[in-house]
């Protein structure tokens, strides 16, 4: 990866800001992608914004551990984990490339205390038109117990097969539509991790959606006295280690290149 900084000239658009660690709880990057190539799709709605993974594997992995995305959708957790030396395994109903494999993120197929980090970004509600498949947990609506069930059980599957002193980390935002009632995902899902793993932090992600820009969306949520949807929490948890539960590394890097230390909370 590189991350050099030219000056910027007619017509070029601006260069993305250099990735750097984030220290505090609320990340700001502009850009879906960072560096001069692209993580997963940028056509594909719904994708995580790649220097959230990035920041999550710098502070919470070192290189030649595995990562998990249950929910895998265009890729992005596996491109990252090419360019910082992690080994990737990628799962979703509707497999979009070759490299991920088609499981249901209730049943992962892997073996208990096996993978050192899990990172999921699940449907928020219905909002999202992915599969089609009545099991995809984005047919089901955030308004209903089903969905909070659903999800309860693919956290449970995290965090089984999580080893002890490993991380996950859930991204998410709340769902509102016009007519419906306000839907709190973020707690929810949040308190239901709690029962199985240990709270680490939460962060507030900005959102850059360029939808949110719109005039005409800014008219409708002032006349309609509503709010548009402007952050997605980061959830960081924890699975209990047996022993040595604080195992300290030095700290990552403030560059794009990737981390070889991870730090334990």
């Amino acid at each position: 990866m590189k991350h050099t900084s030219r000056p910027n000239s007619p017509g070029r658009r601006p260069e993305k800001p250099a990735l750097e660690v984030q220290t505090t709880t609320l990340w700001d990057y502009p850009s879906q992608h960072y560096g001069e190539e692209m993580q997963g799709d940028k056509e594909y709605v719904g994708a995580t914004p790649s220097y959230v993974i990035w920041n999550l594997l710098q502070r919470y992995t070192n290189s030649g551990d595995t990562v998990v995305d249950p929910m895998c959708g265009s890729g992005t957790t596996l491109d990252v984990c090419r360019d910082t030396g992690r080994v990737g395994r990628g799962f979703d109903l509707a497999p979009t490339r070759p490299d991920i494999e088609r499981a249901d993120a209730r049943h992962i197929p892997l073996k208990s205390s096996s993978v050192d980090f899990v990172f999921v970004d699940p449907p928020y509600s219905t909002h999202v038109r992915y599969s089609g498949d009545d099991r995809c947990i984005g047919e089901l609506d955030a308004a209903e117990p089903g969905y909070y069930e659903s999800l309860d059980k693919v956290f449970g599957e995290m965090a089984r097969i999580l080893k002890p002193g490993g991380h996950a980390a859930v991204y998410v935002s709340d769902s509102w539509r016009k007519g419906k009632p306000f839907c709190a995902i973020g707690f929810e899902l949040f308190m239901r991790m709690r029962s199985r793993l240990e709270s680490v932090d939460i962060v507030c992600v900005t959102r850059h959606n360029r939808k949110l820009k719109r005039g005409n969306w800014h008219r409708a949520a002032v006349d309609g006295n509503f709010f548009l949807r402007g952050f997605n929490y980061l959830m960081i948890f924890r699975k209990p280690a047996a022993a040595n539960p604080e195992r300290k590394g030095s700290a990552p890097p403030a560059s794009g290149k990737s981390g070889t230390q991870r730090r334990r909370r």
